[in-house]
């Protein structure tokens, strides 16, 4: 007896991206967003609702299937596009179109997951040790995902993603960089190392790691600043103070906030370009060791001192770090060369100071993208009045509920803050793009004269109950945004 022919999987096309992947019964497509349940595509992931009474610190109300809304104030509910579903292909309306009152005015919400190539990291590590030169590549997996780019008080920065790392280059290099957009946006862990640099583990809201140490503080200033904050409480401690730091080193002798003082004349002499009095540039490579420079031995800054200048046998020098991590005390022998001697008691608390001032290390990963484009055509059928809404401030812009820095200029290039999203708020598709949740919320007015999709406004209450195309009332949970 022959074997029965093999049947056909049925398979139905998911239209939530460009990618339009044919799915089967039971399982998921390519981005791991959207799945065929009995023959219907629905969003895996639950639609966020964002309760704003417990972020005041109310008890969490619980979650018991379609009534853990019942007696609740919408006043308190914000509807998030985290979990939405997609506009595209952009000429059909969001996904929900939400009616709620806000400080007594009638407004609409506008909630989409945007698709985005348009799109990056902006990343803030906070540390002063050498991550790599202005413009040096940063790789991932050994496929180049973004640069370094200026540095800011005491953090090192990079911009990471864009358009042409996702869709300009390789295949390889399209689909690391897509990956590590995802796990930054997502507050995960990624491994990056910069060309002919350092190798830095960043995680937004955590400590970076460098080479493999754990940075634990951002420094209290550059040497001149510390100098400044902490040059009356050296007096009469100590003879001279030098202060390393990669940009600017500060010796209090020569410095602004020592002759204020009285401070006396010691005939040292740094290597480094003088800049103003008691300000010195370029001591040293940037690097890994004191105050973020190259320097091993601090020592090795300083040039022969001057009798003729103040320099005496038993002098006393205490330089120290901007972070306080590294310290040291050293007293001239006759020769006037320093010999490194036990830090007195009475110097300690100041480094103690140092370090108490230095704030936490920590890595900042700012979500940037261009909401322009098509997107808009599931807010208004003129998607010009959504940009000039956003732009004068009619409209107000959200991702994942958390409020967006609009840029001036044309356009919509925003910004915001991922560690203050619900978790997961962020997916990706395989063309590869970054899929963000985007939010958009006008007074009901302004939403008719920019000729919005007004027939698919819908009540919250509605929404709690019934869902969306995507998302189904029993998909939809209450959440609340992480603690600042």
């Amino acid at each position: 007896m022959s074997p029965s022919p093999r049947q056909r999987e049925e398979k139905i096309r998911c239209d939530a991206c460009p990618v339009m992947c044919f799915i089967a019964e039971g399982r998921i497509g390519a981005c791991d967003r959207y799945a065929n349940v009995n023959g219907e595509i629905i969003r895996c992931d639950p639609l966020t609702v964002l309760d704003r009474a417990i972020e005041a610190g109310t008890d969490v109300r619980p979650f018991l299937g379609r009534d853990w809304h019942d007696g609740l104030s919408t006043d308190d509910l914000f509807v998030t596009a985290v979990g939405a579903g997609t506009t595209y292909p952009d000429f059909k309306p969001a996904p929900f179109l939400v009616s709620r009152e806000i400080d007594g005015v009638d407004c609409v919400t506008v909630v989409t997951e945007a698709i985005f190539s348009y799109c990056g990291v902006k990343v803030k590590i906070d540390t002063d040790r050498h991550l790599g030169v202005e413009g040096a590549v940063v790789r991932h997996q050994g496929e180049a995902v973004g640069l370094m780019v200026t540095s800011e008080y005491g953090s090192q920065m990079m911009s990471l993603g864009g358009v042409d790392h996702l869709t300009g280059g390789s295949k390889a290099e399209g689909r690391a960089t897509c990956d590590v957009l995802l796990d930054l946006l997502n507050r995960s862990p990624v491994d990056l190392t910069v060309e002919n640099g350092a190798e830095v583990v960043v995680q937004a809201g955590a400590a970076p790691i460098v080479d493999g140490h754990k940075e634990a503080r951002m420094r209290v200033g550059c040497g001149s600043a510390t100098i400044g904050m902490f040059a009356s409480q050296w007096k009469g401690l100590v003879d001279e103070v030098v202060v390393v730091d990669d940009h600017i080193t500060g010796v209090v002798s020569e410095h602004q906030a020592g002759k204020v003082i009285d401070w006396p004349s010691t005939g040292i002499r740094i290597k480094g370009r003088r800049s103003t009095p008691g300000r010195y540039f370029q001591v040293a490579d940037p690097g890994l060791g004191w105050g973020g420079t190259d320097i091993v031995d601090p020592l090795d800054i300083l040039g022969p001192w001057r009798a003729e200048k103040g320099a005496r046998d038993g002098l006393t020098l205490f330089m120290v770090s901007t972070t306080g991590e590294h310290a040291a005390y050293y007293k001239l022998d006759a020769n006037l060369v320093p010999q490194k001697c036990e830090m007195p008691d009475a110097l300690k608390p100041s480094v103690a100071l140092i370090a108490e001032n230095c704030e936490p290390a920590m890595c900042t990963v700012m979500f940037m993208g261009g909401a322009g484009g098509s997107l808009r055509s599931g807010v208004t059928q003129n998607p010009v009045k959504l940009t000039r809404a956003v732009q004068s401030g009619q409209a107000e812009v959200t991702v994942g509920g958390t409020h967006a820095y609009v840029w001036p200029g044309g356009g919509i290039t925003l910004m915001a803050d991922v560690t203050k999203m619900p978790e997961g708020a962020f997916g990706m598709v395989p063309t590869p793009a970054i899929v963000a949740p985007l939010e958009f919320t006008v007074p009901r007015g302004v939403y008719e004269e920019l000729g919005g999709h007004i027939t698919h406004i819908r009540d919250i209450q509605d929404i709690l109950t019934t869902g969306g195309e995507y998302a189904k009332a029993t998909h939809i949970v209450p959440t609340k945004l992480p603690k600042p």
